[in-house]
């Protein structure tokens, strides 16, 4: 049985040893240990803080985000209506430019075409002429004394003209 309960004797002396030894420990070893356990207690409130200000700020960050990304959209589909409708007006207004040069080479084409037939009914009314004096000299160049071959002269003449 000695080797299952102590002695009394070592019983005070080892209670004597933890008295020194925790009176020791709490002297200069409990405060810093306590401080260090405080500290890091703290460090790691501070962390999850920090760590749930983080979540809340990548929440804040993602809703922009997702707000920016909406706002882009919207102004891209605006970008590309207006796109559309300067197209459409580019388009409109290329056609009315072409149909006012259209009218305006038809207008030239006609003209021109009023320029060559007055050119050309006046060269005919110079030919006329040409050929109404060149008759008057034939007839001028006859002989005048005879009134029968005058009247012939004439007749032939003018059924030269009704011919043509």
């Amino acid at each position: 049985m000695d080797l299952i309960v102590p002695g009394s004797g070592l019983v005070i002396w080892q209670i004597i040893g933890f008295s020194i030894f925790f009176y020791i420990l709490a002297k200069f070893a409990w405060k810093p240990i306590l401080a260090a356990l405080e500290s890091r207690e703290s460090s790691i409130e501070d962390s999850l803080k920090a760590a749930e200000v983080a979540r809340n700020e990548m929440a804040n960050l993602k809703a922009e985000n997702e707000r920016i990304i909406q706002e882009a959209k919207i102004e891209r589909d605006e970008m590309l209506l207006k796109a559309s409708e300067t197209v459409k007006q580019m388009i409109e207004e290329a056609k009315n430019t072409a149909s006012i040069e259209g009218a305006k080479m038809i207008e030239n084409a006609k003209a021109a075409i009023e320029t060559e037939k007055f050119a050309a009914l006046e060269e005919v009314k110079v030919q006329v002429g040409v050929l109404a004096l060149e008759i008057a000299e034939k007839i001028l160049k006859k002989n005048f004394s005879e009134v029968a071959a005058q009247q012939a002269l004439v007749e032939r003449l003018v059924k030269d003209i009704k011919l043509n």
